[in-house]
């Protein structure tokens, strides 16, 4: 049987519009952007707290201890948040990722955890319901993660090397606390873990080789990530950016790897097998292969503002509707016209930037990530 999409009218202005009226998709068809890709992937941002100051992300001289974070009562609610995932998934979404922040410092998460594994896909599938975590509070939460309904989890883990994790997180946590995490994740039914290692030039990419010698064999995948400039805060800078190409290099001198296909469309890292049966490995790679073209994730801040990349400089607001008595047909509406009119692609315009210029046609202030979540 063919499958019937759904693209959404092309003659729309250059940006994105709120006012533009699109028709919502009937169950089993597709909603499309601008450049003809779904809607699969929400992220959402459950808090924009952390226990970490990571250099990359929220470095300690701006999140400091006047840093005014969110309200309690600025954030959505589990039951707000789950009534959007709903219209959401009722539109094609069939992956809900929970980030922040820190999302293990949402007091009950797993209580959300719960409420969103009810959900299901117009086909009647549950959703793939995963969690993006530093993993020093994972330990104790993780069983009842699991029990909740959470599929997997992403344990964040950028040094094996004490000192120098200490350094990048800027916490007095150590990479033995991450690893006991992961273990217990796994012993809970949430392996296989994905780790990911944030890569800098001359900061971390000593510790290539010993984070795949750590996890080779492990049955968990660890992946490397080039270091992006995302937000405002964390003094991006191009020489500090390995591409992904080296680190292959790197690992490929000592354990010969070969490529696995992937479908392109939802992409995000690019996929490695070990030759000689170690597992896998995989790179994403913003900066130097730019994937906009397959990119069908949007994302949820914690206060309902919705995000259609991680490189936004605005977002489009669903709380005041949601809070204001729409109905869910209403935020179909509403989210069919934003979708509809996406046609963001930060990371190739970087890409063909000359160099130093900075991404052509956005010289607007960028999100952070510790708000809406890498």
């Amino acid at each position: 049987m063919t499958k019937v999409i759904f693209l959404a009218d092309r003659r729309l202005p250059a940006g994105p519009s709120d006012s533009f009226v699109a028709p919502v998709p009937a169950p089993g068809q597709d909603l499309l952007d601008r450049r003809a890709r779904p809607l699969r992937d929400l992220r959402i941002s459950v808090t924009d707290r952390c226990n970490f100051r990571c250099t990359y992300c929220m470095p300690r001289e701006v999140f400091d201890g006047n840093y005014a974070f969110m309200p309690h009562s600025a954030l959505l609610s589990f039951e707000e948040i789950t009534r959007l995932a709903g219209v959401f998934v009722r539109q094609g979404v069939e992956k809900i990722r929970l980030t922040g922040g820190e999302p293990l410092l949402r007091k009950n998460i797993e209580a959300l955890i719960a409420m969103l594994s009810e959900l299901r896909t117009p086909q009647g599938r549950p959703l793939d319901l995963t969690l993006t975590t530093n993993g020093v509070l994972l330990g104790r939460k993780a069983r009842a993660l699991r029990e909740a309904g959470l599929n997997r989890v992403t344990v964040s883990l950028d040094a094996l090397d004490p000192a120098l994790f200490a350094r990048m997180s800027d916490s007095q946590f150590t990479p033995d606390d991450v690893m006991r995490s992961i273990d217990t994740a796994a012993e809970a039914g949430l392996a296989p873990v994905k780790i990911n290692m944030v890569v800098r030039r001359g900061v971390n990419d000593d510790q290539i080789v010993p984070m795949a010698r750590r996890f080779r064999g492990s049955g968990h995948v660890l992946r490397f990530i080039e270091y992006m400039d995302v937000g405002n805060t964390n003094g991006w800078n191009m020489e500090e950016v390995l591409p992904s190409a080296d680190v292959l290099a790197r690992i490929g001198e000592v354990w010969p790897l070969a490529p696995l296909e992937s479908d392109p469309m939802g992409r995000v890292a690019e996929r490695w097998r070990y030759l000689d049966g170690g597992g896998e490995i995989g790179v994403i790679s913003s900066v130097s292969h730019a994937f906009c073209e397959g990119c069908t994730r949007a994302r949820l801040s914690p206060e309902g503002r919705l995000f259609l990349c991680l490189f936004a400089a605005e977002g489009h607001d669903l709380r005041e509707p949601l809070r204001g008595g729409a109905s869910d047909d209403q935020l179909a509406a509403r989210l069919a016209a934003i979708w509809g009119g996406r046609a963001d692609n930060y990371s190739e315009r970087r890409a063909a930037a000359p160099p130093g210029s900075g991404p052509a046609g956005n010289t607007a202030r960028k999100i952070e990530m510790s708000y809406i979540g890498g």
